[in-house]
């Protein structure tokens, strides 16, 4: 079992609370402060009281859009004018394309070429350039953008590790405090959908930051719960090698190096969940509160209504987006 720590001020830390207030200051008016949901439905269903906090409804239909903006709204003039380069499976695509759009910035977007449709539409939609690769080839998604950086003088918008980026999802977390603040409310444990942890990193900061007593769990795909693993051995691991998931939203090989520093000393224990788990949460998020929830960002859904984690006293889940093929929703449902 892995213990959260509480010692605070974290000032060795590369996220801190005063990133994150920096970041909701920069994207006010852009960014839309999602509702924080509760079914008396789902509730009686767990077993427990959940509140949701609804990022389907954001820009883009994922939290991603908070990390692009923070982060491409901070650069110079002409780096924006010259233009930005991102890699991603889809949601940080269309985060760093419509964040680019409002800067004025040209941008380039590396997608897998399994990516699915409807994330790729809608990256196109806000007029970036896209170009495909082949995730399971020999040269990397990195190395690709950093070649194609180079080639055209573009700035890196990494996925997660990067203060700014974790700082703008950091505002998820920072938006569910204040809306507990207004319900006279505490959280007694946080769900949170980890890929490469940026979101994890960013929401537990804010949330320590106020209720230093809340455990924020990071939950994963069964056999790409490499942060969960990281967590209780105390280094990065790996994702399984051969592991499958239709959560392609949270499919990254391992933990990023900065947002493990702040969710190894931030974090309660890791939760897996399978993907037929993930199914039956998506489909109680549309039934219950008519919300089209993507396979990655159900999971702290499916791991509250499979039992991963006891649901005494107040659970706040992050629904972390929506964009999921329309075809496979219909399929799933």
């Amino acid at each position: 079992m892995v213990t959260q720590r509480t010692d605070f001020p974290l000032h060795d830390l590369p996220l801190h609370y005063d990133d994150i207030a920096a970041a909701a200051e920069a994207l006010a008016g852009r960014a839309v402060r999602t509702p924080l949901l509760e079914s008396p439905a789902l509730n009686e269903r767990a077993g427990g009281r959940l509140l949701l906090k609804a990022e389907p409804l954001q820009v883009t239909g994922t939290f991603k859009f908070r990390g692009a903006y923070s982060h491409i709204s901070r650069l110079d003039t002409a780096t924006r004018k010259t233009g930005v380069i991102a890699y991603s499976s889809g949601n940080h695509a269309q985060g760093v394309a419509a964040a680019a759009h409002f800067c004025s910035a040209p941008a380039l977007l590396l997608m897998p070429e399994d990516a699915p449709a409807v994330k790729k539409r809608g990256t196109a939609r806000w007029g970036a350039e896209i170009v495909t690769f082949d995730r399971y080839g020999k040269t990397s998604r990195e190395d690709l953008a950093a070649e194609l950086a180079a080639a055209r003088g573009l700035s890196m918008v990494r996925p997660y590790d990067d203060r700014l980026i974790m700082a703008g999802q950091g505002t998820v977390g920072l938006e569910i405090v204040q809306q507990l603040a207004e319900r006279k409310l505490r959280p007694d444990r946080v769900l949170v959908p980890c890929g490469g942890g940026g979101l994890t990193a960013g929401v537990s900061t804010a949330v320590a930051h106020h209720y230093p007593d809340t455990d924020i769990h990071p939950v994963e795909p069964a056999g790409f719960d490499d942060t969960a693993r990281s967590l209780a051995s105390g280094s990065r691991q790996q994702a399984v090698p051969g592991a499958a998931s239709f959560c392609d939203a949270l499919l990254a090989p391992e933990p990023g190096e900065l947002t493990f520093q702040v969710n190894s000393r931030l974090c309660a224990q890791g939760l897996a969940v399978s993907d037929d788990e993930v199914a039956v949460a998506m489909a109680a998020a549309f039934s219950e509160l008519k919300l089209a929830v993507e396979p990655g960002g159900a999971v702290g859904l499916a791991a509250a209504l499979a039992g991963k984690v006891a649901l005494d006293g107040i659970t706040v889940i992050v629904l972390s987006g929506g964009n999921v093929d329309p075809a496979a929703f219909a399929k799933i449902l």
